[in-house]
């Protein structure tokens, strides 16, 4: 009987491990020209980080299990608890502000779907200890660079932004009561998936007349000089200026900054520790699910890992960025990283040609030989299968060994 993978599980073989490995580069490099540094943490934790955070509903989306100690363990479904409980250990005397990052496979049981899979690998960026505009600009920014290294553009992705601060103060403009904005986020975060008649019947029963209803419709096509105009009062005017000043500093940070942007306030992300500026990245013909999502969540911190301090970061799955980067042709061909196959006439004794293989392998280069005897045309047919760059034919002669060095296997038909 032959195997197969899990459902939603992937295997990679080298030329969709090549694509992963592209990926993560763009992520590494780009990370750590912003000044971040990695980490990593236990892909094991205990069930009780993530009940914690997200309540028990969430045990029916981990692979969770009890272990040969009686713990009541979870395959990690995110980074965010991992980091809380690091940064929380370590809070004292960490520098502030705190630039980390991390590229774990993460697990999640549930549907799989187009860019939603039970496992993927995601970058996970996060910056503690730093209240002000500023840090959520440089966040994003980092988030555009990385597309701009893959070769992605404005013409490519969008970010969408927005404030949760500025949602409930416009919310409060419309009258809505407070005790009604986790209902109206619910309802705005699915506008777009949800039909019309279940999101109003929603909004109904958290209490809402009809003109209230009409207006959360409308926030979507919200502009900055609308909100601008709804929030008359000083606090309302100082987080729209609070907005005005992200905009002008991603600007500042990234060739045609203000291109990759876009005001929406319908981008209210799904979980509740949110707390300001909130952001998006999708391709712009809409074909994909989100590339990247994040924000500020000031008191994840202080509730999940013990010390209050701001803070904020996003994620980047390498599912859909990876689809993404296919259907625009922006992937690498898979190439061989072999740089040299030796051959050898029949009477080379096989030590030599090892001999000289350890000799190119100790100058860094990668090397490949026939491990048993075989014809000169079939060691350079497998020369070519292997995409050798070039070719070492040993030979024997009056005065010793001799190498004859082929540049190309391009060369090894003739």
């Amino acid at each position: 009987m032959a195997h197969t993978s899990l459902p939603g599980f992937r295997d990679f073989y080298p030329e969709q491990l090549a694509e992963r490995a592209h990926v993560t580069k763009a992520w590494r490099d780009v990370t750590r020209r912003y000044g971040f540094v990695e980490y990593d943490g236990p892909p094991l934790e205990p069930l009780e980080l993530y009940t914690a955070k997200s309540g028990a509903e969430i045990v029916g989306q981990l692979y969770n299990f009890v272990d040969k100690g009686n713990r009541e363990v979870a395959l990690r479904p995110e980074m965010t608890p991992t980091f809380a409980r690091m940064i929380g250990a370590r809070a004292n005397s960490l520098r502030k502000p705190t630039r980390w990052f991390s590229m774990p496979q993460l697990f999640r049981y549930e549907r799989q779907q187009k860019g939603r899979l039970r496992e993927h690998y995601q970058l996970n960026v996060d910056i503690v200890g730093e209240g002000g505009v500023a840090a959520d600009a440089e966040l994003v920014a980092c988030a555009i660079d990385i597309c701009r290294e893959l070769g992605l553009s404005t013409n490519e992705v969008v970010v969408r932004v927005s404030d949760r601060r500025v949602m409930q103060a416009y919310l409060a403009a419309l009258g809505v009561s407070e005790d009604a904005y986790a209902a109206v986020f619910s309802v705005v975060d699915k506008l777009a998936r949800q039909p019309r008649d279940v999101s109003a019947e929603k909004l109904t029963a958290a209490g809402l007349a009809q003109a209230q209803i009409d207006a959360v419709f409308s926030i979507p096509d919200a502009t900055i000089e609308s909100v601008r105009a709804a929030l008359t009062d000083e606090a309302g005017a100082a987080l729209v200026a609070d907005m005005d000043r992200f905009f002008e500093y991603v600007a500042a940070l990234v060739p045609e900054g203000a291109s990759w942007l876009r005001f929406d306030m319908s981008i209210v992300r799904g979980l509740a520790y949110y707390t300001g500026i909130v952001f998006e990245l999708f391709d712009r013909s809409g074909e994909f699910r989100a590339i990247c999502g994040g924000g500020r969540y000031d008191n994840l911190l202080g509730a999940l890992g013990g010390t209050a301090l701001p803070a904020l970061g996003f994620g980047m799955g390498d599912v859909v960025l990876t689809e993404l980067l296919r259907a625009r042709g922006l992937l690498p061909a898979h190439e061989s990283l072999l740089d040299c196959w030796i051959t050898a006439d029949d009477d080379v004794p096989t030590p030599a040609v090892m001999a000289e293989a350890r000799r190119l392998r100790g100058e860094g280069k990668s090397v490949e030989y026939s491990l048993r005897p075989q014809s000169i045309p079939k060691q350079r047919k497998a020369a070519k299968a292997a995409g050798a760059r070039a070719l070492l034919h040993l030979s024997i002669s009056a005065s010793g060994f001799t190498a004859t060095e082929i540049q190309s296997t391009q060369r090894l038909d003739g």
